[in-house]
């Protein structure tokens, strides 16, 4: 397995549990982007995620440390931190730390799934993580699918692959027949990288005995950056998934795989029956098959492309270079020397 010439720390969101995995009071341990990371609820339901080393001297905070309200209390010497890790409570002094501040990140939950926002130059987050379903615009709503967690996903931790392999699976049509066994290759229907937030929608079927000028289904994805994306299915199983693939350190990710199948018609339980789950274990199969390739995969710059794969790899390749502190392999953009997307007040625009 091919260690990555890419940078493992890109800018952007990325996922690092289930929402369901972190209830109220409880201090969840993470490691990603080669940092010890604490995520932790308070009393008001509110979700905080921290460097996980008090700032006193160093304790962690994720083995022993505890929430009292809305504040992470170090198991140390009871220092008490606020949800921005700013010192609140030194309870042998009078007065908090006001000069110490632990490492926090903009956190988001949506999706079922809780999101960091991550960038080296410590920016503030300027593009948003979809919504699975109005971001479609079709006007279906949570309660016109199965819920997804826990039955419906898939975890594989400390995998060497990268979360660019995710986002170039969605333009690499050929591999549809060859690992997918879909009768002929896909066609685009939608291709558009111009922001941190890229649409790439195409025609797809996996009946064996239909024609190409029969098709009536297809795929519509939706990238915020390369650790978020979204699709919907339609024309098939009605499925929605969302492959996240997070940066552990600089070898390694975590994958998480999750899908959100049709309900049938009068079937409003609260839970996912036999239909969903077997409909969701197809999907993730196929899944499942990618994942074994990325993480065997040695990333190939530049690649041996067809003509056919030339648009779409090429556009994908060169709009993920804005998420890239140093550029990617290539190095820096010349149109975005500072990399990330946002282009400082005053800089040159050719």
């Amino acid at each position: 397995m091919a260690r990555t010439p890419l940078s493992m720390e890109p800018t952007g969101w990325f996922q690092v549990a289930w929402c369901a995995e972190i209830g109220v009071g409880a201090v969840h341990r993470m490691k990603y982007f080669g940092r010890e990371l604490v995520a932790w609820r308070a009393a008001s339901g509110a979700l905080s995620v921290f460097d996980a080393y008090c700032e006193h001297l160093g304790a962690h905070l994720g083995y022993g440390g505890r929430v009292e309200g809305e504040h992470l209390v170090c198991p140390f010497h009871g220092w008490e931190w606020n949800s921005q890790g700013r010192n609140v409570c030194v309870p042998y002094e009078k007065h908090p730390n006001r000069g110490r501040r632990i490492r926090s990140y903009p956190v988001l939950e949506r999706n079922e799934a809780v999101w960091i926002w991550y960038d080296t130059a410590g920016r503030a987050p300027y593009f948003d993580v979809p919504d699975m379903f109005s971001a479609f615009g079709d006007g279906k709503s949570a309660a016109d699918y199965y819920p997804p967690v826990p039955a419906a996903t898939l975890y594989r931790p400390g995998l060497t692959l990268h979360p660019q392999y995710v986002l170039e699976n969605g333009v690499d049509f050929a591999h549809f027949k060859v690992v997918h066994k879909t009768p002929f290759v896909p066609e685009f229907t939608r291709h558009d990288f111009s922001g941190p937030v890229s649409y790439v929608d195409f025609t797809i079927a996996f009946d064996e005995n239909v024609e190409l000028s029969e098709v009536n289904s297809g795929v519509e994805s939706i990238n915020a950056g390369l650790g978020c994306s979204i699709t919907k299915s339609w024309g098939m199983i009605d499925n929605r998934t969302m492959p996240a693939v997070t940066p552990v350190d600089e070898t390694t990710c975590d994958v998480r795989f999750t899908v959100w199948i049709g309900r049938r018609p009068g079937d409003d339980g609260p839970e996912i029956n036999r239909y969903g789950t077997t409909m969701a274990g197809y999907v993730i199969e196929q899944f499942e098959a990618d994942v074994e390739i990325w993480s065997h995969q040695r990333y190939t710059d530049p690649p041996a492309l067809s003509p056919k794969e030339f648009r779409g790899f090429t556009a994908l390749r060169e709009w993920a270079l804005q998420f890239y502190p140093d550029g990617g392999p290539a190095g820096p953009d010349p149109r975005n020397p500072h990399s990330g997307a946002i282009r400082p007040a005053g800089a040159a625009t050719t």
